[in-house]
């Protein structure tokens, strides 16, 4: 009992310590973004669509090479690896040394290709447009490397339980990001229309900008060093790469390695078909903006909750204890929904304020508001398929996945020809439509892959579960849409749209809404999911939370043993004879 005890705090205390960090990361993240806004403007903007499209490429690099699969490999090889008789010290400096061979390599290759990639990205683009976003990619792809590095020292972090660095290096990316971006603007002007002309880019402007974006992001990888001692580990270059079993993590990187490679080819192809709109209208700085407040919720919670909970499906299926795996599974599934299903809903019905905060035309906020609803659609299902693909990370699976992915890639491709076809005005609403579609038709396809693979899923409880959740936030957003309308959303003199002050009060407005209102439905619904989420403070409130258990639970008198099957505290915390021993 006291084994289960600990590991329960473990998952509440990691999360909220992951979810605190990638919250003040996040928060700080939209005011670099509003501040690059501010610098070199967003829809309509070439420089803005320049700056993006040279920042595109030493992510997609790194996502294909090293991102997933660092994440595919490290946490089950290393949570392995720590069973043997020096807790995986020589495995772990053999696999870090390896890695950091392949990314520095790979970044000094890429950069060296920089006019070719660029090219590929900027098919679509002019001579002048392509010759600025090349001069941004050379100072730009240095990033891979310090991607890389921050991946794999962090990985290794959390596969021994040490979850807050990870997030919180990222704070210290920004707040240095921000600084720099005021000194940018401090010395060459700031331009928030984004009406400076591709000309005007010198090459001292160029350097500075990519230069000190890359700076950052080598900060944010450099601090990771310093907290590995504190988990019992120090670095020593070992370069015997046989004999502990790296085989088999590039057996799964292999195929990690494939699946990611289809999912930066359809990149690819967004990235060209976006570019039609290149300067004109909303193109690939409004899509990676749209994204970024699209994906809050996702960071905040969906990783949060995940990332805990994938050390310990990967124990699990490194036991091949199956029940167990999929009893995490199914917890972190309803958790997850209950939060994002309202985040969705929530941000859809202020969609028009929030996108004012970044962009201040009128119908600039209303296009980058369209994108965003076009993505929260299907932002639930975008959180499934991460938890998922750890899913399968755990289990080591990496060959279902990659055909998953290849199966459903021309359906993707098929979509995004159809947003070439559209007015330069929509094309970039169409892209984010095709991203909904290709979500929901993947989480599909891996959930029958699942079933397969482990049997029976916990299906029908996730499912019932998620329908609660879906109601509940359809009701909730009437009247929230109607205090909205009340603030003037739709007018570019309204108080929600007339300035960024008075969008982000009416955000705040709307939110506080939105979230009673999903509460009470919920409550009436009578979810579990939703006593599980407030037990735990309850409990932590004393004799206060002992008069309002019978007005914020469903099931106020239900034990913890009582709901163990469906209430994720009670559930890691029970007996054996209730749950079996965690």
């Amino acid at each position: 009992m006291a084994k289960t005890t600990t590991r329960v705090k473990s998952i509440g205390a990691s999360s909220l310590w992951l979810a605190s960090g990638t919250m003040v990361s996040r928060i700080l993240g939209f005011l670099r973004v509003i501040v690059l806004a501010q610098t070199i403007g967003v829809v309509g903007s070439a420089s803005a669509d320049a700056y993006a499209n040279a920042m595109a490429l030493p992510s997609a690099i790194y996502a294909v090479v090293a991102g997933g699969m660092l994440n595919a490999v490290l946490v089950p090889q290393v949570v392995r690896a720590a069973k043997d008789e020096d807790g995986g010290q020589k495995y772990i400096n053999r696999l870090v040394t390896l890695g950091l061979i392949i990314l520095a390599v790979l970044a000094t290759l890429a950069t060296l290709a920089a006019p070719i990639l660029a090219r590929i990205y900027g098919a679509s683009l002019d001579l002048e447009s392509l010759g600025l976003v090349i001069g941004f990619a050379y100072w730009c792809l240095p990033q891979i490397f310090f991607y890389g590095l921050y991946a794999l020292l962090g990985e290794v972090l959390n596969a021994r339980g040490s979850f807050g660095p990870f997030t919180w290096a990222q704070v210290f990316n920004n707040a240095l990001s921000i600084a720099m971006l005021f000194v940018f603007a401090a010395i060459y002007g700031a331009d928030p229309s984004g009406s400076r002309p591709i000309s005007a880019w010198t090459p001292d402007m160029i350097a500075f900008l990519g230069c000190t974006t890359t700076i950052a992001v080598a900060f944010q990888a450099i601090i990771l060093m310093f907290f590995w001692r504190r988990i019992g580990l120090t670095y020593k270059p070992d370069f015997h790469f046989k004999g502990v079993g790296l085989g088999r993590a590039g057996a799964m990187a292999s195929w990690t390695f494939g699946m990611l490679l289809i999912v930066q080819l359809t990149g690819v192809v967004e990235a060209v078909v976006a570019n039609l709109a290149f300067g004109a209208s909303a193109s690939l700085s409004a899509l990676q903006n749209a994204f970024l407040m699209f994906v809050l919720p996702h960071s905040i919670v969906a990783v949060s909750i995940a990332t805990a909970y994938f050390t310990r499906m990967s124990e699990a299926a490194a036991d091949n204890d199956h029940a167990r795996l999929v009893k995490d599974f199914s917890e972190s599934s309803r958790l997850i929904g209950l939060l994002l299903v309202f985040s969705a809903g929530g941000l859809m019905v202020i969609s028009p304020s929030f996108s004012r905060i970044f962009e201040s035309d009128f119908g600039g906020a209303m296009l980058l508001a369209a994108m965003l609803c076009m993505n929260l659609l299907g932002l639930p299902a975008f959180s499934m398929l991460f938890l998922m693909q750890r899913m399968f990370y755990a289990l080591e699976d990496g060959k279902r996945l990659f055909f998953a992915f290849l199966a459903t890639a021309p359906i993707h491709i098929f979509a995004l020809a159809i947003s070439a076809t559209l007015p330069v005005e929509l094309i970039a609403v169409g892209i984010c439509v095709a991203q909904t579609l290709i979500y929901y038709v993947r989480v599909s396809v891996l959930t029958l892959m699942l079933r397969k693979r482990l049997g029976p899923i916990d299906l029908k409880r996730q499912i019932t579960a998620h329908l609660q959740q879906i109601v509940a936030v359809i009701i909730a957003m009437v009247p929230t849409l109607a205090v909205m309308w009340m603030l003037g959303v739709d007018r570019p003199e309204g108080f929600a749209m007339s300035s960024i002050s008075g969008a982000i009060i009416s955000c705040a407005i709307g939110g506080i809404v939105v979230a009673i209102c999903y509460f009470v439905c919920l409550r009436l619904l009578k979810s579990r999911e939703l006593d599980t989420l407030i037990r735990p403070v309850l409990s932590r409130l004393g004799g206060i939370g002992e008069r309002l258990r019978p007005w914020v639970l469903a099931y106020p008198h239900a034990t913890a043993e009582s709901v163990a099957a469906d209430d994720v505290d009670a559930a890691l915390t029970a007996p054996a004879s209730a749950g079996g021993e965690r």
